[in-house]
């Protein structure tokens, strides 16, 4: 059975912005926001769920939530496509507000472990807030939504640290979860309260066995790139993993290529849609593993004479909040460009003006100046490529599948910032220098980290291939309607 539409009237979808908007926008980034608290915040206490839990499995810790919003996200896109985003989104804020109470309480890492596996599901949040967008609004209206619902959530990048960490050191490590939890169910209600369903709905089932393939195979690649370096790449264990997550993502390109409704139609990928993807999964890749590089050159002082280092008081935390700026900045731009001009010209925009950023860090890694404004740049062109992305995957898709794809998004998004982050970091692993530290952690000399700079800069060069064949298609850069 194939997917038929339901037609809105016209006065369904929002065509100029109004306070309403304003409020949808206001609530839709809180349920964004909660993505990064989830994933981000229980990494303030780690030092202290190591120590409850009577563990030295940080990595797991650390990832495990991450990882879990891989395996949800395939399942939950296509059900919101059949269900109805709105639906979709407070079950997912809900399931989220469970797994903080579970980590709230959990007497063991284990059941902390499964806690973390259902606060995973607020990692679908972000795509699905991006396929509402697109159909609760006209096309030109929505481009912008989504480029302030993705990028506005980074505000919390900059000022959680500071609103936290006197909650954690009067509280304890439980008060991240209780947070996370109180935030999780406003958000809900929020949505429930003021946002409308999506219009446009598909019909048909939900496979689950290629629900589970997909996501436990992304999974599992994700977790031996994720935890290899940390438990060994060629440990059997690891090995085993890799194996396993590979036969997985196996059986289910078999299973989507013969079944009539699978999970993500693999032989209706158009041509522009993986030209999109394959952009993003490089440009992600890419400024991801400069901006970790940023947080880590950051706290290397000059006075070590490496020939980088930028580590020097309140400095650091200027050089650690200009990429959040540039991110709201540059989603936000991005989103009220593609409105007028279509997306695929600010997609080739971020990429230019990240490609330009990186490279200028083969001289601000020991300028603090101009790390800083490298650092700026990178932000805005992670904001640009993450608004840009999700808005030209979803005006080339079928409104009825546009949470589907939407998520294959937010799953190349994250495939690109994990593999290429952590080979970034296998770079500086191997140019390490013995017996220097910084704040007690190894160093890497400088031809490591003009190394790894050449790498991302090299990335978004070959990111930007796709990219001017997408701004060249007259179809992927046409205005759309108002």
């Amino acid at each position: 059975m194939k997917d038929t539409l339901e037609k809105p009237a016209p006065a369904a979808q929002e065509q100029r912005w109004s306070r309403r908007l304003i409020l949808w926008a206001a609530v839709l980034t809180l349920a964004n926001v909660l993505a990064d608290v989830a994933i981000g915040s229980p990494m303030m206490v780690l030092p202290q769920l190591l120590e409850h839990f009577d563990t030295d499995q940080a990595a797991w810790l650390n990832a495990s939530a991450m990882l879990a919003g891989a395996i949800w996200s395939p399942l939950l896109a296509k059900s919101s496509d059949i269900f109805g985003k709105r639906r979709i989104l407070i079950g997912t804020l809900l399931l989220a507000c469970t797994g903080a109470l579970v980590c709230l309480a959990a007497p063991n890492v284990w059941i902390f472990l499964m806690g973390r596996f259902l606060q995973g599901a607020a990692f679908a949040a972000i795509f699905i807030t991006v396929a509402l967008a697109r159909q609760i609004c006209t096309p030109r209206v929505a481009m912008a939504l989504v480029g302030l619902v993705t990028s506005g959530s980074s505000i919390v990048g900059i000022i959680e640290p500071f609103l936290m960490q006197p909650v954690i050191d009067v509280f304890g490590y439980r008060s991240v979860f209780i947070v996370a939890a109180l935030l999780a169910a406003a958000a809900a209600l929020c949505v429930r309260s003021f946002i409308p369903e999506s219009p446009i709905r598909g019909t048909g089932r939900i496979d689950l066995a290629g629900a589970l393939l997909l996501g436990g195979g992304l999974g599992a690649v994700l977790a031996y790139t994720s935890l290899g370096s940390d438990l060994g790449w060629l440990s059997g264990g690891m090995i085993a993993l890799l194996a396993a997550g590979a036969a997985a993502l196996a059986g289910w390109a078999f299973l989507a290529l013969r079944a009539d409704e699978p999970l993500i139609d693999i032989r209706a990928l158009t041509r522009p849609i993986l030209l999109t993807l394959l952009a993003l999964v490089l440009a992600a890749g890419s400024f991801r593993s400069m901006l970790q590089l940023t947080g880590i050159i950051a706290q290397v002082p000059p006075g070590l004479g490496l020939g980088y280092g930028l580590g020097d008081g309140e400095a650091v935390a200027v050089l650690l909040a200009a990429p959040n700026l540039g991110i709201v900045v540059g989603g936000t731009c991005a989103g009220w460009i593609a409105g007028r001009f279509g997306p695929a010209l600010p997609l080739l925009g971020g990429i230019a003006v990240g490609t330009v950023a990186t490279f200028a860090m083969l001289a601000g890694v020991s300028v603090l100046p101009l790390a800083i404004a490298c650092g700026t740049l990178l932000g805005m062109a992670a904001g640009a490529i993450g608004a840009s992305g999700y808005n030209l995957a979803t005006s080339i898709e079928a409104p009825e599948r546009q949470g589907t794809i939407a998520g294959l998004v937010s799953v190349m998004l994250a495939l690109g910032s994990v593999v290429f982050s952590f080979a970034g970091g296998e770079v500086l692993k191997a140019t390490l220098i013995p017996g220097t530290s910084a704040d007690g952690a190894p160093v890497s000399t400088a031809t490591g980290v003009y190394l790894y700079v050449a790498m991302a800069g090299v990335l978004f060069v070959l990111a930007a291939v796709p990219a001017v064949m997408l701004a060249r298609n007259h179809v992927a850069t046409q205005p759309p309607s108002a």
